[in-house]
């Protein structure tokens, strides 16, 4: 069976560490391959279920993901919404 995610190594990138500021360097390659640019602002995120790992992730891909989720949300309410008229005419 095929997997749609990419495997570990598309996906690795290799270590940073902590510096005495707080502040951890992206490695290059993975700055080059996602496209990230000094002075880019990446939202730093607790995951949900993983409470020890963290996601970053750029404002325009969250704007993204999140205009998305709503037009799922819209289609879904849409199509509920036609279930249920659907429902109620079958009941008459």
């Amino acid at each position: 069976m095929g997997s749609d995610f990419p495997s570990i190594e598309d996906c690795f990138y290799g270590s940073a560490t902590i510096g005495e500021r707080g502040q951890i360097v992206i490695p290059a390659d993975a700055r080059k391959s996602l496209n990230l640019h000094c002075g880019d602002k990446l939202l730093v995120f607790r995951h949900p279920m993983h409470p020890n790992m963290l996601i970053l992730a750029s404002v325009a891909d969250m704007q993204l993901i999140h205009q998305q989720m709503s037009r799922a949300v819209e289609q879904m309410s849409e199509r509920l919404a036609k279930e249920a008229q659907d429902t109620e005419k079958n009941e008459q």
